[in-house]
């Protein structure tokens, strides 16, 4: 790690990512919105698209590509096969949408009482059905857990400090060596169980029958969150590489984006990505954005590729 620090990647990097996160609420809406009958299919299609992009970085030369293929296949996998998944399946059973007194509630009344709220300024806030039943997948979560803490040696503090409270001295000998690293797989499954991690923290957080969203805790939780953030960012100044840069900005953003959701929740900042129609102009605004940042890191990657092919021939 340099002890030079990487401003100018480092906030490229992190823009790049977090951009990401309203653009793909954004889409979850539009496609709720716009494709009626055809959604489950379209996300289906999407998944499959997030599987292939990830196979085709293993395969892909260069690291930053590699980054780039497993981030945006990690993506369409979760939107396509995992939040729409829920979403199919939450709402062909009748699972009701969750208020934060614990109220379970069909979402259409949801929804209206939301809107009457609005228009009041009072604060009405729920959970949708898909992310209701996530909770039920905590079993699977902790098979996740199992393999990262036992099996895997990873360069993740929060996985070293746990194989080091566990393990101790004999960390070396239960996590011996790292498994077979594919740069792709790794962004795509990283940035999964990561965003499924904190979906479960926040989802046990709001419902009151295990803590609740009034709880003072969960501020508590949003504050570390904010603080954790700045830490792994200043982590990723000293990264001069745009691929691994990129990978510690994932980090960086979700941490970051759970205490995002948490300030959402108290009323403390607008969600305007739930509304994308009404909010087009500020939309349009963050995806230009995006395609502006993601065209430099593309643009300096191949420009530093050549600096160092012409070095080396040199």
């Amino acid at each position: 790690m340099s002890k030079q620090s990487f401003w100018g990647k480092s906030i490229l990097s992190f823009l790049l990512v977090l951009f990401l996160m309203p653009l793909g609420h954004a889409l979850m809406i539009l496609m709720e919105l716009l494709l009626g009958g055809r959604l489950y299919t379209a996300a289906f299609i999407m998944g499959l698209v997030g599987l292939i992009l990830t196979v085709w970085g293993v395969f892909a030369k260069g690291d930053t590509k590699q980054t780039l293929f497993g981030l945006f296949g990690g993506l369409f996998i979760w939107t396509g096969w995992i939040e729409f998944g829920m979403h199919y399946y939450a709402r062909r059973f009748g699972t009701m949408a969750m208020v934060s007194d614990g109220t379970m509630l069909p979402l259409e009344q949801a929804e209206q009482l939301a809107q009457i709220a609005k228009q009041t300024g009072e604060l009405f806030v729920f959970s949708k059905p898909e992310y209701v039943i996530m909770p039920a997948t905590f079993g699977f979560w902790i098979l996740f857990m199992i393999i990262y803490i036992f099996s895997i040696r990873s360069g993740c503090d929060f996985l070293i400090w746990c194989q080091k409270r566990l393990f101790g001295n004999k960390r070396d000998i239960i996590v011996a060596k790292p498994i077979t690293h594919h740069t792709s797989i790794v962004t795509c499954i990283e940035l999964n169980v990561m965003m499924w991690s904190c979906y479960l923290l926040l989802m046990f957080f709001y419902d009151p029958h295990f803590i609740g969203d009034r709880n003072p805790l969960l501020i508590f939780t949003a504050i570390a969150c904010l603080v954790g953030s700045i830490f792994i960012f200043k982590k990723q100044l000293k990264l001069g590489a745009w691929g691994y840069n990129i990978r510690m900005a994932i980090a960086t953003v979700i941490i970051f984006w759970t205490a995002v959701e948490v300030f959402i929740r108290r009323g403390l900042v607008k969600e305007i990505w739930i509304t994308p129609r009404e909010h087009a102009s500020e939309m349009i605004t963050i995806l230009v954005s995006f395609i502006i940042v993601i065209s430099i890191v593309i643009i300096n990657d191949i420009i530093l590729k050549k600096k160092k092919k012409k070095n080396t021939q040199n």
